[in-house]
């Protein structure tokens, strides 16, 4: 039976759905309206999910299932059918979360557990809903949702083209790896992402990504407050974008691969920064000492890179996170067994002939 909901008290966590608003704005901007009613359907589902098994141990319901459910929310592409969104939140609480026992005793983030498993089981319907922003004033707030071109037919016109003309859209990723255009690194960085390119003369639609990677520029306003709070750790963010920016750099330039795009394309395109601010750093999967934490994120930065340049989807954010969450419990066990091993040897005699 459920009990009345009691919540944890946690200002660090609301400092982060806090930092998360400008990302909300802005997608509403980029993308429409539509967007709020992603982030509506992933809060409630998160408050309630959490809310059922709270009540099962008697305990409290922490803020931290709305950090969840926004965080997630944001890294859903912007037309993502709300059942989708649903299904992916509960799935990220209760067995990202309440299996393990509640806040704080979670091995994985929860948020890349609700996400990679909605971007396994629901490919199709996840990776055919990328679409262009909205540009221009007043953009979104205007609109409802960009959800197809079909719906969008001045987007088409002012390229000079009818509906059928533009039959397929891919995201920077997707048109670097497979196609060989490269999204200017300003519009990556201040969100304006929408054109129409040319391939084997075929008509095809550059869309951004998912809503919240969309304005690296806004990810830093939000990093900048999360850091200035010091609700994140900065040595987190930073390790993992040196270590995407290493490996890009060793997959470019030392290995000769010209597939592998500039560091400046590696770092603004995708999900990478994104995850940098707001998914590396959740405190409970992340490892607690220093140096592990100095491992663990140039580990994901360099794991990022490896899976978008080898694996078989173009992105790979989560899988390099959930493989960092694997190993972060380890890596404070290692480094703490050598700090004590260290601690425990001998002084030498200088007295000693």
């Amino acid at each position: 039976m459920l009990s009345f909901p009691h919540f944890l008290k946690q200002d660090i966590m609301l400092r982060v759905v806090y930092s998360l608003i400008p990302l909300a704005v802005a997608g509403v901007y980029f993308f429409g309206w539509y967007i709020v009613s992603i982030l509506a359907i992933s809060l409630l589902f998160a408050f309630l999910t959490e809310w059922g098994m709270a009540s099962l141990r008697k305990g409290k319901i922490s803020y931290a299932c709305f950090v969840t459910a926004g965080i997630y929310a944001l890294s859903l592409p912007p037309t993502t059918p709300l059942w989708i969104a649903a299904v992916g939140i509960i799935v990220a609480i209760l067995f990202g979360k309440e299996v393990f026992g509640g806040f704080g005793k979670n091995v994985f983030n929860p948020a890349i557990v609700g996400r990679a498993f909605v971007f396994v089981c629901f490919p199709a319907e996840l990776t055919a809903r990328f679409v262009p922003v909205f540009s221009g004033f007043p953009g979104g707030f205007s609109h409802w949702s960009f959800s197809r071109l079909e719906q969008s037919p001045v987007f088409l016109q002012e390229a000079g083209l009818k509906v059928v003309d533009a039959i397929t859209a891919a995201t920077p990723l997707w048109t670097n790896r497979d196609y060989g255009f490269a999204t200017p690194v300003l519009s990556l960085f201040l969100g304006n992402i929408g054109a129409i390119f040319e391939y084997e003369g075929q008509k095809m639609v550059l869309a951004a990504g998912s809503t919240g990677e969309v304005s690296a520029a806004m990810i830093l306003l939000s990093c900048a407050y999360l850091l200035a709070t010091k609700t994140a750790n900065w040595r987190l963010t930073i390790t993992t974008i040196l270590g995407a920016s290493f490996s890009a750099a060793i997959f470019r330039y030392a290995l000769g691969s010209a597939s592998a795009p500039e560091v400046p394309f590696t770092l603004l395109s995708g999900a990478l920064f994104y995850a940098a601010v707001f998914m590396v750093t959740d405190p409970v999967s992340a490892p607690k000492v220093a140096l592990s934490q100095w491992i663990y994120g140039a580990f994901i930065g360099i794991m990022i890179v490896v899976f978008r340049f080898k694996g078989i989807f173009a992105e790979g954010v989560a899988f390099s996170i959930l493989l960092g969450n694997m190993i972060a419990p380890s890596l404070d066990l290692w480094i703490k067994r050598i700090k004590d091993r260290n601690n425990k040897e001998p002084v030498p005699d200088n007295k000693t002939p």
